[in-house]
């Protein structure tokens, strides 16, 4: 063993004896991890805790707080044996999970950072009396809130809460199968600088090498000139200005290149240790060059390295979905929804809109709702059923059928289902009724998306007749296609009609038809039936039937403000499981503030009533 180890075990052992008081004596340090998980209840609340909370809101003026009405509502209604898979049972027990769950769940209606929550725990009385905790109780240390959203996340149990919470809803009788419910999805940007094509190569270059400087400085020191690269990689690339001119961008993209490959080289050296390549930010290093670039060895021997372009095929940029935008979160990825334009995720919400029930009170009183006093109907909760957080590039109409998949699985399959035209099909309106159990789904079709039919210039597809029996297309200009030809496309059925170059070739409005260089008009059309359903689909969308029931999707976007105003826009995790638990559990405490509104009677919107809307109200009464 060599002096240097020696030493630092040494000093490992000096610094342990030193810590050792601090490490095990503070109560609150006690709990720094969550080792293992023993199911237990919840404890009661404390008699102290519970007398001071009973003194200021057990006479029901004041409107008790959110962990409160929890409490005495739902009681224990979530339990530690739905983490079981996230935790150990052998070593120290740690905090329970579940009751680290109700403190993420605050957490995220009240937007707090883990040192915030920490603290609430210690000072708040009403987070006491919901988590069962004595008055002098210490709490915890922060850090224990990411230890157990890593671990939920790395167990999948991301939506374990909030089916413990629906699940008790379902039960009371607030959700059910058969409902009506809508959905909407929004952008979530990245917790992550947005790095273009070069800067995404340079930091990858230079987060490889930080990690393994920080890993193994002694290995690093012998395979690096460390001067030449700390001016060039000391620094984080987005605190400087790239070169202006093309030339001088694409000799520093390849600059970074060559340093990327030497490091590799270096790292998968049969005489480095075999334990360098195994860091994360040399993974990342591995993918991100040859997505981005192209090496290859000339007739000369020499080594070319050249970047890769936007080109379909080829030596091109592989797909956006695919492609890694950021060396520190591998999951994030572009996206680009009408106008908006940005690197992350995107979130889908599905909730509930069923017509509220019949009260029975009978007699107009006092409230804002015009109803008796104390009569909670109309304050009957729209409940979020699903969360469903994807990259970036996921289009909304591939998760309709996962959406309505994940309702029937938790037994709430709508039995109407309100989404807007990027969710919907004509494939999909025929098939998911008969799917999932009849569902059924209501909203516009998507519009015709070709150049033609955006510019509302030239021929687009509705312009075309289609004879299917004939297996024919006729052009606006009485020109009939010269072939039929049924096929497939990004795995659905379709028929491709293609006109003779012919016909074409001398048409008068071949500018307005096509600028293909065949000098030919093809046209894909669906299938006869689902040409069918897209016809009676589209009639049925102008009736004022139609609209009227459609309208009831607008209050998602209520929803998705909401979900805006508590940070769901953007991540505050790396990665897409934390992200996706961060989501769930946001829905969670999203659905207990509504419920603690429909407890107490109270409508959410309530501040947003004007003074003119109340003056009327009172002259009413």
């Amino acid at each position: 063993m060599t002096r240097r180890a020696v030493c630092s075990i040494w000093c490992v052992v000096v610094t342990m004896i030193l810590l050792r008081p601090l490490l095990f004596s503070s109560s609150r340090l006690q709990n720094w991890h969550v080792m293992s998980m023993r199911p237990v209840p919840w404890p009661d609340p404390d008699p102290v805790v519970a007398a001071a909370i009973g003194a200021m809101y057990g006479s029901r003026k004041t409107e008790p707080p959110l962990a409160v009405s929890v409490r005495d509502r739902l009681g224990e209604w979530l339990r530690d044996a739905v983490f079981a898979g996230a935790f150990g049972t052998r070593g120290r027990p740690g905090w329970s999970p579940s009751r680290l769950a109700l403190v993420t769940v605050l957490q995220r209606a009240e937007n707090l950072t883990d040192r915030m929550a920490a603290e609430q725990v210690r000072t708040r009385l009403d987070w006491k009396y919901l988590l069962g905790l004595a008055l002098d109780d210490p709490g915890f240390d922060h850090s224990v809130l990411a230890e157990f959203r890593g671990r939920v996340a790395d167990a999948g149990l991301e939506q374990a809460a909030l089916d413990a919470l629906l699940g008790r809803m379902a039960a009371d009788g607030l959700v059910r199968a058969g409902g009506k419910q809508r959905t909407d999805s929004t952008h979530v940007v990245a917790a992550v600088a947005a790095l273009n094509r070069l800067e995404l190569a340079g930091e990858s270059v230079r987060a490889a090498a930080e990690a393994l400087t920080a890993a193994h400085p002694d290995w690093t020191a012998q395979v690096l000139h460390v001067g030449e690269w700390a001016r060039r990689y000391g620094t984080p690339l987005t605190g400087w200005q790239p070169p202006v001119s093309k030339k001088k961008q694409d000799e520093l993209a390849v600059a970074y290149a060559k340093d990327g490959y030497a490091l590799l080289e270096a790292v998968y050296d049969k005489a480095s240790p075999a334990w360098l390549a195994e860091l994360p930010a040399v993974d990342v290093l591995r993918r991100v060059l040859p997505q981005n670039y192209t090496r290859v060895t000339g007739a000369d021997g020499t080594e070319v390295i050249r970047r890769r372009e936007k080109e379909p095929e080829g030596d091109g940029l592989p797909p956006g979905r695919h492609r890694i935008a950021s060396p520190y979160d591998t999951d994030a990825r572009w996206g680009a929804k009408r106008d908006e334009f940005w690197l992350g995720y995107k979130l889908h919400v599905s909730e509930t809109c069923d017509d509220v029930p019949a009260c029975g009170c009978g007699s107009p009183g006092d409230s804002a709702c015009g109803h008796a006093a104390g009569c909670a109907a109309p304050a009957f909760p729209s409940l979020i059923t699903h969360v469903a957080t994807t990259d970036a590039t996921v289009t909304d109409n591939r998760m309709t059928t996962v959406i309505d998949d994940a309702l029937a699985a938790r037994e709430l399959a709508p039995g109407r289902h309100y989404l807007d035209s990027g969710y919907l099909s004509a494939a999909l309106v025929t098939g998911e009724a008969a799917r999932n159990g009849g569902i059924v789904l209501i909203g516009p079709l998507l519009a015709d998306a070709s150049a033609h039919a955006r510019a509302g210039k030239g021929y687009a597809r509705a312009d075309f007749a289609v004879n299917y029996d004939a297996q024919a297309v006729t052009c606006p200009q009485g020109k009939t296609s010269a072939s039929w030809s049924p096929c497939t496309q990004r795995g659905s059925a379709a028929i491709v009609a293609t006109f003779s170059p012919g016909d074409c070739g001398p048409c008068p409005a071949r500018e307005l038809c096509t600028s293909s260089r065949a000098k030919r008009r093809q046209l894909t059309v669906p299938p006869r039936d689902l040409a069918e359903t897209q016809a009676a689909a589209r009639t049925a969308e102008s009736t004022r039937s139609f609209q009227a029931d459609y309208a009831r999707r607008a209050g998602v976007e209520g929803t998705m403000h909401q979900a805006a105003s508590h940070g769901a826009r953007r991540a505050r995790y790396r990665g897409l499981p934390k992200t996706r638990l961060d989501h769930a559990y946001m829905a969670v405490a999203l659905n207990l503030l509504r419920l603690n509104a429909y407890w107490n009677g109270t409508p959410l919107d309530r501040t947003r009533t004007s003074h003119l809307a109340r003056l009327e109200l009172s002259l009413a009464a």
